[in-house]
């Protein structure tokens, strides 16, 4: 390779990288919504961490570390579809960024 081949390969690494960055910002960010006067983000963990609790009201610190009463069972069926859609489009958009390295 010459150096010319060596820069546009290195180049397109590092854009590579910048838009996978950029994608996962974008589809994180789509997994934090407001509800019951809290922020809250869509994660397994917290997903398995409510449906332990069942349909048991319990107090829980949203992103803003500020306690909120919440039912369980009713904020673990708002996050389950929400992070299943979410990756099921970052997914997508990811296979397509593959595609066009």
């Amino acid at each position: 390779m010459n150096t010319d081949e060596l820069v546009a390969h290195a180049r397109s690494r590092f854009e590579h990288a910048v838009a996978r960055r950029t994608l996962k910002e974008k589809y994180q960010a789509k997994l934090t919504f407001g509800w019951n006067g809290g922020m809250f983000k869509a994660t397994p963990e917290m997903i398995t961490f409510l449906s332990l609790y069942g349909d048991e009201r319990i107090v829980i610190l949203d992103l803003y570390e500020t306690p909120i009463e919440v039912n369980a069972k009713e904020l673990c069926e708002l996050m389950k579809p929400r992070l299943q859609e979410q990756m099921n489009a970052w997914l997508v958009e990811h296979e397509e960024l593959s595609k066009n390295r």
